[in-house]
């Protein structure tokens, strides 16, 4: 079976010619525009001895570039590695290696670590999308065929090369476009996600060519910018990640009047847990409901979601989306997927039609991974009698306190609730008589009144288990985070520790 990730945006510019794509700055192009560019890449790849079934890194910024490069390389018949923005040179060169790409596309602020990194790796260097004859149509690939390699982020050890198939990523666009948010030409995405990383590659631009609506780019985020382009692009459907709908809440509290008379008809959060409250502020700011989903660069991503006609429930990730079964399974058996029953606390297992074709290279990292058919996640859930999905954490970062299990969720969930606390991240640190303490990492809100560490912690104990309230608390201006904007609790664990 033939089947393209490149068809996404060829079908689009068959069907919406004439219609914007793509808005990157003052730069606007159609559909037509976007795809002709797009086979001259893939044009002046073939004539640069790529190949069908090479590999082809990317190394750009949210920009028209990204889509000519990613576009044009899967035209070419060649799979495409796009590499994380933040990295250094060792580090790409690494992905380099490791992936066996036969050139590497880049361009602008991240050019220097490129090209060091192509040269350490000996890899080709191309400056900026290439453009040349273009290829009159798109090369065929098998729908199992692997279409992007995304490595991840490498929490111990090296990063590893997930293998997401063409099926994969056409499917899950596919789903993301009609089942969750029923997409249209008249629709505007902004896209604040990075496009290297599975969130924004798939479900922001890829979903959105796929329904031949307009992607309306944001190389940086910040809330007051996103505020500003959601006025002046009349966006109608924004994808972000919990602090992402925090900054936007906190620039519209600034912003007086800024988030009234906006077009939003839909908001989807990912990537990390949403917390309640920050929902219930940014939907009393914004006027619109969020949906909050679930997924990882292994199921392409999306997995479950809050999606219209199962229902919604705030706190939980929704319901698996179509073609995909999600189970819950005893978390202390690594061997088989011993299914537990709804309303137990165990590890979120999945299969269907998201699931990756398996690790670059990496066997037995594979057969850990996928088990007995499901593949495992990483992540502790339960699931209701309703069938909603609740993710209580990842099983990393579960603290164990005198023998007790704490969700650090559960935690946060409350302290964000208190009116000082704009964002706050609870982490496990050692403690010589119960293993480890509860700690919680503070952000202040700017209009907040003083608050001290005992106010928090005695507010919490009113709130919380005698067992689950933190015992420490630290205040910080900003909490570290990824490239999506999740936050990176291994860091504030290294300084805590």
């Amino acid at each position: 079976m033939s089947l393209s990730v490149a068809s996404v945006l060829g079908e689009s510019a068959r069907r919406y010619p004439g219609r914007t794509a793509v808005v990157d700055g003052e730069v606007r192009l159609t559909y037509a525009e976007l795809w002709a560019r797009s086979l001259r890449c893939a044009g002046a790849l073939r004539a640069a001895g790529v190949r069908p079934g090479d590999r082809v890194a990317v190394l750009l910024p949210n920009s028209a570039d990204f889509l000519y490069a990613y576009y044009g390389a899967l035209a070419a018949g060649a799979t495409v590695v796009p590499v994380h923005a933040l990295l250094v040179a060792d580090e790409v060169a690494y992905v380099l290696r490791h992936s066996r790409s036969v050139a590497l596309i880049s361009a602008g602020p991240l050019w220097p670590v490129a090209e060091e990194a192509a040269r350490a790796a000996g890899v080709r260097a191309l400056n900026g999308a290439p453009d040349g004859e273009p290829l009159t149509a798109a090369e065929p690939a098998e729908a199992t065929g692997t279409a992007v390699i995304l490595y991840t982020s490498g929490t111990t050890g090296r990063p590893k090369g997930a293998r997401l198939t063409h099926l994969n990523i056409v499917m899950n666009a596919s789903v993301i476009t009609k089942d969750l948010l029923d997409m249209g030409p008249d629709d505007v995405v902004l896209g604040c996600l990075p496009l290297f990383h599975s969130y924004g590659q798939t479900c922001a631009m890829n979903a959105t060519l796929r329904a031949g609506a307009t992607l309306v780019l944001m190389p940086r985020f910040t809330g007051a910018a996103a505020l500003t382009a959601l006025a002046a692009e009349s966006v109608s459907i924004f994808m972000g990640v919990p602090t992402m709908y925090h900054a936007l809440v906190e620039a519209a509290a600034l912003g007086g009047e800024a988030a009234r008379g906006l077009t939003l008809r839909a908001a989807v959060s990912g990537g990390a847990a949403l917390p309640v409250a920050v929902l219930e502020r940014f939907e009393a700011a914004f006027s619109t409901q969020v949906l909050e989903g679930y997924g990882l660069t292994e199921t392409s991503p999306a997995a479950t979601f809050n999606q219209p006609h199962p229902g919604r429930r705030p706190g939980t990730v929704g319901h698996p989306v179509w073609g995909v079964e999600i189970g819950i399974a005893d978390a202390a058996v690594d061997e088989s997927v011993r299914l537990l029953a709804d309303g137990e606390i165990g590890e979120v297992v999945v299969r269907g039609h998201c699931v990756f074709a398996g690790y670059l290279d990496d066997p037995e990292a594979t057969a850990a991974a996928i088990v007995d058919g499901w593949f495992r996640t990483g992540d502790l859930g339960v699931r209701d009698a309703d069938g909603y999905l609740s993710i209580v954490d990842r099983k990393k970062d579960l603290i164990i306190r005198g023998g007790f299990n704490i969700y650090p969720r559960e935690v946060e969930e409350i302290l964000i609730r208190h009116p000082a606390v704009g964002e706050v991240a609870v982490i496990g640190v050692p403690d010589d008589a119960r293993g480890e303490e509860i700690c919680a990492v503070v952000v202040v809100r700017p209009d907040a009144e003083p608050v001290t560490g005992d106010e928090l912690i005695a507010w919490s104990k009113e709130r919380l288990g005698r067992h689950k309230y933190p015992r420490i608390v630290r205040f910080t201006e900003r909490l570290p985070l990824g490239p999506t904007g999740k936050v990176l609790k291994r860091a504030l664990t290294a300084t805590a520790s």
